[in-house]
């Protein structure tokens, strides 16, 4: 009888093992998205972001303007009865974050901001970590990455013209018609003439878990303790490029700011996983904390630049739904830090700033 050769022998063995990393790898690429006409990968949203304006080497891809921020978070007596996550235990927790504007130029004037986003990192002492970004809009353009995707392709200038093809938004709102509700909101909506007072939301839906492993749905929210003004669009037409920025300076030379944390629980048969969907006014609330800012920083060298604030990024005690924004966000959020990190590695950034050489 012929023995097989030990080279032969040798692969047979490793056969299995080709066929498990084989199966991952589909696997990966099939809940990514990359085949079967499903799904939109986060590569090509991070390629639409990239292409919505000029190259800004070692930036982030979205919401490239910001300010770093410092301080610390102390929760109320109710947030431990509602999730065993350390942050609501505690005294006190250091936070780490960013004030950002939408868009992906980091010099963007400040009075064109009509959104404004706020990330947050909470680290406890047992060395959990909390990341979580946030937002200024009430719900969130689409239902769906796919929607968000084709809603943002839609914007992208005509080569021919210079301008987005109308036609294509229509043919993007008869296949998303949530996407018209947030254009709706997005013309009628007062903007703060702060960050100081501008309410933060946290539009995708998470469950806190508590001591007896009892789950709650709930959205959370960011609300100002300074008192909501609405900007005046003719002054905005004059402000400081980054007006912003400066008002929030002079605002915490004189004091710390603050916003207090509110969780809304929601109801049965309310969308979980639709953040396109704002739950009803009257759902329960709870305030679980207040947030304390001391400090800002420009993000060029700061604390914040190089902080990739991932929404999964959870503690022991709030996990995330199965909301596909969530997922693709955290997943686009990857793609972003990994090519900036690579634009400075590669020098055609300052490391560690973000500005172009």
């Amino acid at each position: 009888m012929t023995q097989p050769s030990p080279r032969r022998g040798s692969l047979i063995l490793l056969l299995p093992i080709f066929l498990i990393v084989a199966v991952l790898a589909l696997l990966f690429a099939w809940v990514g998205g990359w085949f079967g006409g499903k799904g939109v990968t986060p590569q090509a949203m991070a390629n639409t972001a990239e292409a919505s304006g000029s190259p800004q080497p070692g930036f982030r891809r979205a919401h490239s303007k910001g300010i770093c921020i410092a301080g610390t978070f102390a929760p109320t007596p109710a947030a431990a009865q509602l999730s065993t996550a350390r942050v609501f235990s505690q005294a006190s927790t250091p936070v780490l974050g960013r004030f950002s504007n939408p868009g992906n130029d980091p010099h963007a004037p400040d009075n064109k901001a009509a959104v404004r986003g706020m990330a947050l990192q909470l680290k406890t002492d047992d060395g959990q970590e909390w990341r979580m970004a946030m937002n200024s809009f009430p719900f969130f353009a689409s239902s769906t990455p796919e929607g968000f995707q084709a809603m943002n392709v839609a914007r992208l200038p005509d080569p021919a013209t210079g301008k987005p093809d109308p036609e294509k938004m229509k043919a993007v709102l008869a296949n998303h018609p949530e996407i018209a509700r947030f254009m709706a909101w997005s013309k009628s909506a007062p903007t703060p003439d702060s960050l100081a007072n501008t309410r933060f939301n946290g539009v995708n839906a998470f469950r806190l878990i508590d001591a007896q492993g009892r789950e709650r749905a709930v959205r959370w929210s960011m609300r100002p303790h300074a008192p909501f003004v609405a900007a005046d669009p003719e002054r905005l037409k004059s402000a400081s490029r980054d007006f912003l920025g400066e008002d929030l300076d002079r605002r915490l030379a004189a004091g710390p700011l603050q916003w207090d944390m509110v969780m809304q629980f929601a109801a049965p048969g309310d969308p979980i996983e639709d953040p396109s969907k704002a739950w009803p006014d009257t759902r329960p609330e709870t305030k679980v904390g207040t947030l304390t800012l001391v400090r800002a920083e420009a993000q060029a060298g700061g604390p914040c630049f190089d902080l990739n604030f991932d929404p999964l990024i959870l503690p022991t005690g709030i996990a995330a739904t199965d909301d596909p924004v969530l997922h693709a966000r955290s997943a686009v959020y990857s793609v972003s830090f990994n090519r900036r990190e690579r634009e400075i590695s590669q020098g055609l950034a300052k490391s560690g700033s973000g500005s172009a050489e």
